[in-house]
């Protein structure tokens, strides 16, 4: 599985250029992730990239969605631990996070929308001119980005990284790529 390969799928099963841009944003942020607890970067990267591609497919549904994503995954030769990490990121199904992999998808995929929303109520809406100690400020206003769950987000101590070196890791990702997210 390449992320030609991938890029591909998504582009025939997702519509929504805001989804997407969560996936990169993602996948970025797995990257990141990676080389720094010395993993995997292409397959971390991977699964942050295929973690939704089921989301418009099952219409939003929590009790279906991750379980269509983790099959196209294997369709796509994505290997088992990519198509657990996929299944468990969605806690409708209970299925425990074991893998720091498991675990990282799980902590990031909300991190993506609390950044992008710290950087949308900016006045030039980029990520270029974000601090990380805005973005933590941000965290703990709980309307703020309510969508975003803190909980999960807290979860990156599970992976050995104190909340404010996550989100500096994860905006520095995102920063990476900010042209390709329009921030």
């Amino acid at each position: 599985m390449t992320r030609e390969e991938v890029l591909d799928s998504i582009k025939a099963n997702v519509e929504n250029e805001n989804l997407i841009k969560h996936m990169l944003a993602t996948e970025a942020i797995m990257r990141a992730l990676a080389k720094h607890l010395g993993e995997d970067e292409e397959k971390w990267g991977l699964a942050g990239l295929l973690h939704d591609i089921d989301v418009e497919l099952t219409q939003g549904d929590m009790h279906t969605h991750s379980k269509l994503g983790a099959d196209l995954a294997k369709e796509l030769g994505a290997s088992e631990s990519v198509v657990h990490a996929i299944l468990c990121h969605n806690e409708a199904h209970g299925i425990p996070r074991k893998t720091t992999l498991d675990k990282a998808l799980f902590c990031v995929d909300p991190l993506t929308g609390l950044i992008t929303a710290a950087a949308l109520v900016r006045p030039d809406k980029k990520l270029a001119s974000l601090e990380a100690s805005s973005v933590l400020k941000k965290f703990k206003l709980k309307g703020f980005a309510a969508g975003a769950s803190r909980e999960q987000i807290n979860q990156c101590r599970e992976i050995g990284l104190e909340l404010e070196q996550f989100i500096e890791l994860g905006l520095e990702a995102m920063r990476a790529i900010a042209a390709d997210l329009g921030l």
